[in-house]
């Protein structure tokens, strides 16, 4: 009985065997099993570099200078000690984070350094060491996402779907590498997107240049005037998109794209009024100032208390004349005043591509304006009234181009990055006529007389005649010295007989610049001139070319 008993356990135990061994066989067979196997063992690491690129009008890029360099860290080996000095401050901190990871990762560093034994790969850089429009651009975070600008506008475009590169490890289940075997550097085809620019990288290094030398805060702005397309767009305090933390610890603002953001604007509003007036056929319309203005109680005055005597409106204008544009909007009226300053674009976003869009700025409606001081601190560009760089340059633009207000473009299209084309162009935004051309051309000829013979004359350039107007925006802040942070403005049009470019120029929350807003319009022109000297054979030099004033300053408010 015992031993029939210990010979069915023993074929019991026999057939478990048999059945364990039969399963192992099959599974053995089984190559998704053994795919999932290898792919636990498997750790793979996209490099960057396969972002799309940013271009300018003429197709230069903008977003791949020089190479970069990545260092693979392995958990278990000493490259965490070698890497610390190698790196940036966010490097470092990933290093700190990670230092438990049980799997391979990828860290920036500043040089190859293979040859201490560490897995080095070189990748295009994304930014130039002196970074072109960085703010317009924007900038991007660790992972290779756009974080903002035109970066994380066109995030989705611009981030393939797979990489190009990629570093494929074979590792053990603690992370290190398996025993005899290295990282493989695996390149894997397609092309990818590209966007390309309404700017001109000449027009914009040429801006960058004189805002540096001149400016400490403030931005610049160049359109084409036929189809008011972003040339140039300068922000200062400038940042550096490849330590971007820097900007951040510094709380300067000079991550702040200027050009987008609202201001005081003062007397670059007057021009607005002065298109209502004449689209009114008040080309007659004068006042007596005597260098205040006493309404209801409340005093307003002209810079200094100045008495400007008997003006019309291009004296006004050249004078910037508080005192006459206070009695002129409170003729017109507020519904007038809203209305036009509408057509000329204030108080809309500019929408650039994306959710990337200015500021809306701040118009008061006419309810608003029904306000009298409200109504009269508005017509000479002060009160609740704000705008952005942007809005004033597509304001001028409209004078510049016969009357037509045009949005701004930033984004000419798509682009094949393999084949270098277009592959899907942004058309240019419908113009409506803000103004009659006869108007237009009426008001143009009054900003040349502001820069000829009134408080413009440093914006005057060497070659040809320019137009535009003076501003200085109050803002009611202070420094710590008591003196009050103005916005200093000059917006004008270059040459002033068919003009080609519209040109704005912002100080703001400064006591007083060292170089005036004019004078750096003037430098703008010349840097323009020079770029294309051939395309302005009528632009030339003469004894009223100079520019007078390095430091000019409208007090017309």
């Amino acid at each position: 009985m015992t031993t029939r008993r210990l010979t069915a356990l023993f074929a019991a135990v026999l057939a478990a065997f048999a059945l364990v061994l039969g399963r192992l066989f099959l599974l053995a067979q089984n190559q998704d099993f053994a795919d999932t196997a290898l792919a636990q063992t498997v750790t793979t690491l996209p490099l960057e570099g396969a972002r799309g690129n940013l271009y300018d009008c003429k197709g230069r890029c903008l977003t791949s200078y020089g190479l970069e360099y990545y260092a693979l860290c392995v958990p278990g080996e000493s490259s965490y000690a070698r890497l610390f000095d190698h790196t940036s401050y966010a490097g470092q901190s990933l290093l700190y984070s990670r230092r438990n990871s049980s799997e391979p990762f990828l860290v920036q560093v500043d040089a190859d350094l293979t040859d201490q034994g560490v897995y080095t790969y070189a990748v295009p850089q994304r930014y130039f060491p002196a970074p072109v429009a960085p703010h317009l651009i924007g900038y991007l975070n660790g992972d290779g996402r756009g974080v903002s600008g035109l970066e994380l506008a066109f995030d989705e475009v611009l981030a393939p779907e797979t990489p190009r590169q990629l570093v494929r490890c074979v590792t053990t289940a603690q992370g290190s590498l398996v025993q005899g075997s290295e990282p493989e550097l695996v390149e894997q085809g397609g092309g990818s997107t590209g966007v390309m620019l309404t700017l001109d990288e000449a027009v914009q290094r040429a801006c960058e240049g004189i805002a540096q030398k001149n400016m400490t805060q403030g931005c610049i702005l160049v359109l084409d005037v036929a189809s008011a397309r972003a040339l140039a767009s300068v922000s200062l305090p400038e940042f550096d998109p490849r330590a971007v933390e820097k900007s951040i610890q510094a709380q300067d603002t000079s991550l702040l794209n200027r050009a987008l953001c609202q201001y005081n604007v003062g007397s670059v509003f007057k021009p607005v009024l002065a298109a209502a007036t004449l689209e009114k056929g008040w080309g007659w319309y004068a006042v007596d100032c005597e260098g205040y203005v006493d309404l209801n109680g409340h005093i307003y005055r002209c810079a200094q208390s100045r008495a400007h005597g008997e003006l019309g409106l291009a004296g006004a204008l050249e004078k910037s004349c508080n005192c006459f544009f206070i009695e002129l909007g409170l003729a017109l009226g507020g519904e007038a005043v809203w209305q036009t300053a509408q057509e000329f674009g204030f108080g809309e976003p500019t929408y650039l591509a994306g959710g990337l869009q200015s500021a809306a700025g701040n118009l008061p409606d006419a309810g608003r304006l029904e306000d009298l001081g409200q109504l009269a601190s508005v017509s000479f560009g002060q009160g609740e009234l704000l705008a952005t760089p942007l809005q004033v340059a597509a304001a001028f633009n409209a004078i510049a181009a016969g009357g037509i207000w045009r949005a701004p473009a930033f984004v000419k299209g798509l682009v094949d990055e393999e084949a270098g084309s277009i592959t899907e162009a942004f058309p240019d935004a419908a113009g409506r006529q803000a103004m009659s051309p006869e108007t237009a051309a009426a008001l143009a000829e009054m900003l040349a007389g502001v820069v000829s013979r009134g408080l413009g004359q440093d914006a005057q350039p060497l070659h040809g005649a320019a137009a535009g107007k003076t501003g200085t925006a109050q803002t009611g802040t202070f420094d710590e010295e008591g003196r009050e942070l103005m916005n200093y403005w000059f917006a004008g049009f270059w040459p002033a007989e068919e003009p080609r470019y519209t040109i704005v120029v912002l100080q703001d929350g400064t006591p007083e610049p060292a170089v005036s807003c004019g004078s750096i319009f003037a430098q703008v022109c010349e840097a323009l001139y020079w770029l294309d000297p051939e395309a302005f054979p009528e632009a030339e030099s003469g004894e009223n070319g100079l520019s007078t004033a390095s430091n000019g300053v409208d007090n017309g408010a």
